[in-house]
């Protein structure tokens, strides 16, 4: 069966550039939607068609899929800082809830019936069992959690009425580098990039949130998954759903977490330099404990990650990082 082009939305973002990288190389046709207000155009080779708008804007979604014969989306555009959508919580629910339903309406009203979404295991709130499964309760603790759990329920909504079949990928950390791309984010404040920075003397220290959570060293345990890793999980989530694959949500994880202070220990491993951690507050909305168990991925999909250790993430995006030591260039 011939497959039409597939709408990438947030393509022009850190882990939307890598699976648009995944996709062009199994020779998929893709279009790219982004309003760059976190991606980055030289993220994308040129002959990529790109869109610069909003994903909630239904008349340039409507138009995108009739030229370019769109069958399936893949959604990443989002807003995703967990401090920010406590302070504007507003904001992220018009932005990731709202937005999402204006897309998922237009792509409902084009006759699209595949969706895969960027969800997040922040869905779930505070643990408790680790790893976590995807039975778990969900509760989040910060508006950014509850934005992505709004938009599952509208997910399963469409399903059962329109015949909209969805899978919904929950992960956290997003880490490392491809070759061709890499994170950077303008203000960054993911903890691999941040330690890199302060490797690289960009940064005076490394701030650490919090020294009294209930893990072994204090500091906070997460789940870290090499970008790559989640660009197949994509992927192989569009085929499940090619192959008649019943609507999931489904975890994403290396079933292993590594707190604050490990990460930044191994940063000083790879990079060989020597970085300053300064200890702060905790931030609100901020678990302790968050480690995703991914049985699920393994058995539906198949997925496997190829890069399950912290020390080559991180070596991958130290060399992403020494190759662009100012990230992508301004357009």
């Amino acid at each position: 069966m011939k497959f039409m082009s597939i709408l990438v939305t947030g393509g022009a973002g850190y882990i939307g550039s890598v699976t648009v990288e995944l996709l062009r190389k199994r020779g998929e046709e893709v279009v790219v939607l982004d309003d760059l207000r976190h991606g980055h155009r030289a993220a994308l080779v040129p002959d990529v068609p790109f869109y610069q708008g909003t994903f909630g804007d239904a008349a340039l979604v409507g138009r995108i899929v009739a030229q370019h014969g769109v069958d399936a989306c893949i959604h990443f555009a989002a807003l995703i800082e967990v401090g920010e959508s406590v302070v504007e919580p507003a904001r992220y629910f018009e932005n990731n809830s709202a937005q999402a339903l204006a897309l998922l309406e237009a792509l409902r009203k084009a006759g699209v019936a595949r969706f895969v979404f960027s969800s997040t295991a922040a869905v779930y709130g505070q643990p408790k069992q680790i790893p976590i499964p995807e039975d778990h309760p969900q509760w989040p603790t910060n508006p950014y959690g509850w934005s992505k759990l709004f938009v599952e329920r509208m997910l399963e909504s469409f399903d059962r009425a329109y015949g909209l079949r969805f899978v919904a990928l929950r992960y956290f950390n997003a880490s490392g580098a491809t070759a061709e791309h890499g994170e950077h984010h303008e203000p960054e404040t993911h903890l691999i990039p941040n330690v890199l920075k302060a490797a690289l003397g960009r940064r005076s220290h490394v701030s650490v949130f919090g020294q009294y959570y209930p893990t072994p060293d204090g500091t906070a345990v997460r789940d870290y998954i090499h970008v790559a890793d989640l660009g197949s999980a994509h992927m192989l989530a569009l085929d499940y759903l090619r192959d008649g694959g019943a609507s999931e949500c489904i975890n994403l994880g290396n079933g292993k977490g590594y707190s604050v202070l490990e990460v930044i220990e191994t940063a000083r491993r790879v990079t060989g330099r020597a970085i300053e951690a300064r200890k702060e507050p905790p931030r609100p909305g901020d678990p302790s404990h968050l480690v995703a168990c991914a049985d699920k991925a393994r058995r539906v999909l198949g997925w496997e990650p190829a890069c399950p250790q912290l020390e080559d993430i991180i070596r991958s995006a130290w060399e992403w990082r020494l190759a662009h030591p100012d990230g992508y260039p301004v357009a």
